[in-house]
């Protein structure tokens, strides 16, 4: 017997409201017999399904059931529910729908707990309009045009398949095949300044498993970190790479490359933090700071 089928048959009637065993049996691909075992498998479960034979007989669930009664714990419908919730805030304009449904399928009152924003402070408009282009991209297969500027502050033009928006580490990626590179490359949602929805669709290509890119060289840094940004601290690096120290100071050993958006995200920490290792990326930082005090001096 399989678990699943159970479950499949069950959604079914849910959705269609009654079934014949010979209508079950082929789209389950087995016999009526097996159809008729499963319906006392069920019910025996606890499930309120009966069979009533005759010209205009079938398979049926009682009127009032609802799915959370046999299937989901009353935490597992609220999980659920959260998770829906989740997925409206990226912008996904079935989701209060979806919500509404399975609010009144689990017959659960869903109070507003929870408020996720995925937007930036005061880019909400602009955010949810960007998003909701690059998710019809995706899911139709339309390519798209986009303007992009990297971490080198190279802006370019470029037509892109999108084939995932990604979400990870408090940023939002899109995943794609870039024509102009012919390789697949995943570009942060914050730098495209420009987007374009295109009438041409594509076949979509698997996007690859990252693998380690051996011109990618990560050093070994240690940063001195003042108690007076604690905060930032707490926010961007995991517990394992922090030490804290007798003073309420902080001193955190990390692993990544040295680049130019590495050497702005130190900046701007201002004198907030100190490099103890390795001494050239202090000289790169020393040096980078006092270009920004000649710019800005009085």
């Amino acid at each position: 017997m399989s678990d699943s089928r159970l479950f499949k048959i069950l959604y079914y009637l849910l959705d269609k409201g009654h079934a014949t065993a010979p209508e079950l049996a082929n789209k389950f691909e087995v016999s009526p017999r097996t159809i008729y075992r499963d319906v006392e498998s069920l019910s025996s479960a606890g499930i309120p399904i009966y069979a009533e034979s005759g010209r205009n007989g079938g398979i049926y669930l009682l009127h009032d059931f609802t799915l959370d009664r046999a299937i989901l714990f009353e935490n597992e419908r609220q999980e659920v529910l959260t998770a829906i919730q989740s997925l409206s805030a990226t912008g996904y304009t079935s989701g209060q729908e979806i919500l509404t449904k399975l609010s009144a399928l689990f017959n659960v009152n869903m109070e507003n707990w929870l408020e996720i924003d995925f937007s930036r402070w005061g880019k909400y408009s602009s955010d949810n309009a960007k998003f909701k282009i690059l998710k019809t991209a995706v899911i139709q297969h339309r390519e798209i045009k986009i303007v992009y500027e990297n971490t080198s502050s190279e802006r370019s033009e470029r037509i892109i398949q999108p084939l995932k928006l990604s979400y990870k580490s408090k940023e939002w990626y899109l995943k794609a095949f870039c024509l102009k590179k012919k390789d697949f490359r995943m570009f942060k949602l914050n730098r495209i300044l420009g987007l374009e929805l295109l009438d041409r669709t594509f076949v979509p290509k698997p996007y690859p498993e990252p693998k380690y890119d051996s011109q990618q060289i990560s050093s070994p840094i240690v940063l001195l970190f003042s108690k007076k940004i604690a905060y930032r601290v707490y926010d961007e690096f995991d517990e394992t790479e922090i030490e804290y120290q007798k003073n309420g100071d902080f001193i955190v050993s990390i692993e990544t490359s040295v680049d130019t958006w590495l050497i702005g995200y130190l900046l701007s920490f201002g004198a907030q933090v100190e490099i103890l290792k390795p001494k050239y990326l202090r000289e790169i930082l020393a040096a980078q700071a006092q270009e920004i005090y000649k710019k800005n001096k009085p």
